[in-house]
């Protein structure tokens, strides 16, 4: 197994924060998929799909594109992340 792409056999670590800020949002993945192409980011409502359910890697510039999509800070997309490193101290 790549160490670079999985850590702890997750391909992401925003995928359930992604998932949690758009719904709290009520935003689709559709909804969300059309937001990032605006964007310019290529993807579709599947790619989002499997990186909320830790099946695709997400690149930086998705990360921060995200952000803006769903008008969140990089924080709140990876708090679920920092908040396990807390506890794995």
């Amino acid at each position: 197994m790549n160490k670079l792409t999985y850590v702890n056999n997750q391909k992401n670590v925003i995928g359930k924060s992604l998932r949690r800020i758009r719904k709290k949002q009520k935003v689709t993945q559709l909804d969300l998929a059309a937001r990032m192409q605006v964007l310019g980011v290529n993807v579709d409502q599947q790619a989002i799909s499997n990186i909320e359910n830790n099946k695709r890697i997400v690149t930086d510039y998705e990360l921060a594109c995200f952000c803006k999509a769903l008008r969140c800070t990089e924080q709140e997309l990876l708090q679920d992340f920092h908040d396990k490193l807390r506890t794995e101290e």
